[in-house]
């Protein structure tokens, strides 16, 4: 059975504003998690998924290039993936 992907509407609307080769690396991770959610993604190194910590624990983390990241959360019981960031990485010194 196949993961389903949702974005929440800002992200929607994100998504216009991006670079373009960050969309097409968006369109390919959305592809990797829905053949198989964040477990399918350890395949794939160079989005270096992780678990995040803080207020966002609950949440991933996924790289599309050296500057945006994909903020997401899952429900693994339904098989549901929610998209609810793609932003430029905030560096904190």
């Amino acid at each position: 059975m196949m993961w389903s992907v949702y974005e929440t509407k800002e992200v929607t609307k994100s998504l216009r504003k991006l670079p373009d080769q960050v969309l097409k690396k968006y369109k390919v991770w959305t592809e990797v998690v829905k053949h198989g959610g964040s477990t399918n993604l350890k395949n794939f190194p160079g989005f270096k998924d992780e678990a995040l910590q803080g207020k966002l624990r609950e949440c991933r983390s996924s790289r599309l290039n050296i500057q945006y990241r994909v903020i997401y959360s899952e429900k693994k019981d339904i098989k549901e993936t929610i998209v609810l960031k793609v932003t430029a990485h905030e560096y904190k010194h």
